[in-house]
């Protein structure tokens, strides 16, 4: 079961980081294996969505609960696909000093044993890219300063 919990400071402010991370339509245009999304409903603060992830030979398609609380925090809940669960959640924060501070956790575990072991084996790179590529977005979508 990979889990991962990340604090980190951004120069970005928690509006910034916030409209990124909720604005899923998007990831495919720079998060990495993110094949494709679909929005399948948005109301008020919730949001059902599809995600398609493919790396090499494997492609899965998802589908999560997201509640969104403006600026503050995404939350994503699994609901149906190749996981026994996945949680995940991104808190921002601005900071007094300027930008903010985003709290990072993701949980799952996948019901095949096979993709287990596969991402077992690469979760912390691939953590890592993932973050990096949210990083990266927001340079190019924001510049290099809040």
């Amino acid at each position: 079961m990979p889990t991962h919990a990340e604090i980190k400071k951004s120069p970005f402010s928690a509006a910034q980081m916030y409209a990124l991370v909720a604005d899923m339509a998007k990831y495919p245009e720079f998060l990495p294996w993110c094949v494709a999304t679909r929005v399948r409903s948005l109301e008020g603060n919730h949001m059902v969505a599809d995600m398609v992830i493919g790396f090499k030979m494997i492609r899965e398609k998802y589908t999560s609960e997201v509640t969104l609380d403006q600026d503050k925090e995404v939350k994503i809940v699994y609901k149906n696909g190749p996981f026994k669960y996945l949680h995940s959640h991104w808190k921002f924060e601005d900071e007094a000093d300027g930008g903010c501070t985003i709290d990072f956790f993701v949980d799952f575990e996948f019901r095949s044993a096979l993709l287990q072991k596969l991402m077992g084996a690469v979760f912390n790179e691939a953590v890592q890219l993932m973050i990096g590529a949210f990083e990266k977005r927001a340079l190019e979508l924001y510049g290099t300063k809040a």
